[in-house]
């Protein structure tokens, strides 16, 4: 891992003007933001951790623990909402054995609700990886994860 952390950094000036493209970048390298990671990303821009770790729990697009192979996005926008999204987001958690923002054990699916996907004509859906599933029941939610 830490010659993969090495390689990002070498890409950017030790300047704490790099901290969140550094941070995006090892999250896109790892899925998360490993902790020894953001020990070495300190380090390099001589900062405290304590900086690093405050910007990165402060905003929502870091993750400390890893991704899925899946990602499964559950909208909980106000169409969905109304036509059964709860049902459904309870449904797949009960089906994939793990709650929101847990991913299962063998790492395959990663739970999330988002405010909106936007196919609020399509209501209630459900987006896996980059794939919406549109119109869903309870019954045709565990559908999904058929496949």
């Amino acid at each position: 891992m830490q010659d993969r952390v090495s390689a990002i950094l070498s890409r950017f000036k030790s300047e704490e003007s790099s901290l969140i493209p550094i941070l995006q970048e090892v999250q896109a390298e790892f899925s998360y933001l490993p902790v020894d990671a953001m020990r070495r990303i300190a380090r390099f821009l001589r900062v405290p951790e304590s900086r690093v770790f405050g910007v990165a729990s402060f905003y929502a697009q870091f993750r400390f623990t890893p991704m899925g192979k899946n990602r499964v996005m559950a909208c909980r926008g106000t169409a969905c909402h109304v036509r059964g999204a709860p049902r459904i987001l309870e449904e797949i958690s009960k089906f994939l054995g793990v709650q929101e923002g847990e991913t299962t054990p063998d790492m395959k699916y990663t739970l999330e609700t988002v405010a909106c996907i936007g196919c609020c004509a399509l209501a209630p859906c459900v987006m896996v990886n980059k794939e919406v599933h549109a119109k869903l029941t309870p019954a045709t939610a565990k559908e999904v994860f058929a496949e």
